[in-house]
């Protein structure tokens, strides 16, 4: 080999042992930084110059040109990212789950002020009171008071899920923008790396950190799948529709319900639209939601990712009532707040009409008895904004007006219920005097049995039988043990997002006992290289200055 050419194989030795060393050096300057992923350098050799061809030999004669470094790559296993990425996605969903149903169970436990138990038991105990002395005009007045406190508790209690509904839809909106602007970044990186990768010599690696950081945040929030082209391009799909993909990033769009404001996501490119005379456009989103809510929750479906989802399936689609656990009970039952909202005014309704349905059985037009000022059945419970019972106007009769399940205002919920105005100003309408001048004991005897009677349920899933008095009870038992259950669930879950994490963590990590054996490893090799320089240049100095004398 020629001995300037041996140059070669030293100038490349201090080369490559100086890029390892700043591989070395970059990996130990981001041991905490966080996304970051372990650097490793990789080594081949430079081209070889062929001396002679000798057929009968072995291998040609031939003398390389010293060591090569090919890449600094990164180091890291696809199939732990893609484990990570989607069990941290799953206990996601049950953390806002549990999140949601903690705060529901806040807000029936009432931590501030009078809870709704509290004025429940107080509407009891009145009822006692009055079957004890029902002609009083104390426990009358008592009764009509602890009716309309049951109420504003209840109705408090009923605005305070609905506002809390209301906090759900605005976290909906805020996710929505970040996960769009998740995707706009995305694709800016990608356009970024494929810049500087195209020439096939240098890898974008920090650039690569901060585009699998962002897929680990938004594979917390969606069901996102991924895969990288031949460009070093990232392909997101969330749900299975494109979401960034050939350069273009679809964004996911916001319906908003004219009735209650709830947001709903979904995809423009497969909505149909019409437009307005306005030129506005209008979408039909039904076969475009982002997320199919009707889908069965279950970790073997892979249904259960995701914040997002989360969020959508405990806020629910409309303010809940009774009337839904009567009609399909199914389409609320996996929203957290509407089946608590639905029970809930399940009870409210029961006991309003209960209520009202004694007081009617006693109600005699002849005499007036148990009747309002205008002569019809008097109600403890109005409806707000239609009339409880009609007059015949041929016979004069006053009919009863049946609820109408697809009519919220002929029903008795809680935003539509109030306490009778004219019982508020007196009381003693009630009388409980029959014609004969006796105490009616009979009447108030049927109010303390509406309450004592076992003929009530949660919800078409619930054997159990209970009464007004412990209805209330078990209903916050029911959140307490979904809540339990589910923080079960994400305590189980967050073992296995950190088990994953952890062996994650050992292949992307950096560990400093081995980047300072390198250091040390590759100094010596620089060092070697130096010296072997050193060893070429002396020789050929001493053959110049020996052939010059």
């Amino acid at each position: 080999m020629p001995l300037m050419g041996s140059l070669y194989i030293g100038t490349s030795g201090l080369q490559t042992g100086q890029n390892v060393l700043n591989t070395v050096a970059h990996n130990m300057t981001n041991v905490d930084t966080n996304g970051y992923t372990r650097q490793q350098s990789l080594l081949g050799t430079k081209m070889y110059n062929t001396v002679s061809v000798t057929p009968d030999a072995v291998s040609n004669q031939q003398y390389g040109l010293g060591v090569n470094y090919s890449a600094a790559r990164q180091v890291r296993d696809y199939f732990l990212d893609k484990t990570y990425r989607r069990e941290s996605g799953r206990s996601m969903f049950y953390e806002v789950s549990t999140e949601v149903m903690n705060e529901v169970e806040n807000l029936l436990g009432e931590l501030n002020g009078e809870d709704f138990q509290t004025s429940l038991s107080n509407l009891w105990t009145a009822v006692q009171e009055l079957s004890k002395d029902p002609s009083s005009s104390v426990t009358q007045g008592l009764l009509v008071q602890r009716a309309s406190e049951f109420i504003e508790r209840a109705t408090s209690v009923y605005a305070d899920l609905a506002n809390y509904q209301d906090n759900l839809n605005t976290q909906i909106y805020d996710y929505t923008t970040q996960i769009n602007e998740m995707g706009h970044q995305i694709q800016e990186l990608n356009d970024k790396i494929r810049l500087i990768e195209s020439g096939g010599i240098e890898h974008a690696n920090d650039l690569r950190d901060t585009r699998n950081l962002l897929l680990d945040k938004l594979s917390s929030l969606v069901k996102m799948s991924y895969s990288e082209n031949a460009l070093g391009d990232v392909d997101v799909q969330i749900e299975g529709v494109d979401f960034v993909k050939g350069g273009m990033v679809y964004e996911i769009a916001l319906d908003v319900d004219a009735t209650t404001g709830f947001y709903t996501p979904f995809w423009p490119q497969n909505a149909n639209y019409t437009f307005r005379d306005d030129g506005t456009k209008v979408y039909d989103i039904t076969h475009a939601k982002v997320f199919d809510l009707r889908q069965e929750i279950a970790s073997t479906l892979n249904t259960d990712i995701g914040g997002m989802k989360a969020r959508l399936l405990a806020r629910g689609d409309h303010r809940a009532d009774y009337s839904d656990i009567e009609k399909d009970y199914d389409a609320i039952s996996s929203s957290i707040v509407m089946n608590i909202q639905a029970e809930f005014d399940q009870l409210i309704h029961n006991v309003s009409t209960k209520i009202n349905e004694v007081l009617a059985s006693a109600y005699n037009p002849t005499t007036g008895y148990m009747s309002d000022v205008d002569g019809r059945p008097i109600q403890l419970f109005k409806k707000i904004t239609t009339e409880g019972y009609k007059q015949d106007s041929v016979t004069g009769q006053w009919n009863y007006v049946a609820e109408d399940l697809d009519k919220p205002e002929t029903m008795y919920t809680l935003k539509n219920i109030q306490v009778n105005k004219s019982l508020l100003q007196e009381p003693g309408m009630f009388g409980f005097i029959l014609e004969d001048g006796s105490v009616d004991y009979n009447t108030a005897e049927s109010l303390k049995a509406a309450f004592t009677a076992e003929n009530y349920t949660l919800n078409p899933y619930v054997q159990k039988k209970t009464n007004f008095v412990t209805y209330y009870t078990d209903l916050v038992s029911q959140v307490a043990n979904s809540g339990a259950v589910y923080q079960s669930i994400y305590e189980n879950q967050e073992t296995t997002v950190q088990a994953t994490y952890e062996a994650r963590e050992q292949i992307v990590g950096v560990s400093t006992d081995e980047e300072i054996s390198n250091m040390i490893k590759f100094q010596n090799a620089y060092n070697a290289s130096s010296r072997y320089i050193n060893v070429i240049s002396e020789m050929l100095e001493h053959i110049l200055n020996t052939l010059g004398v």
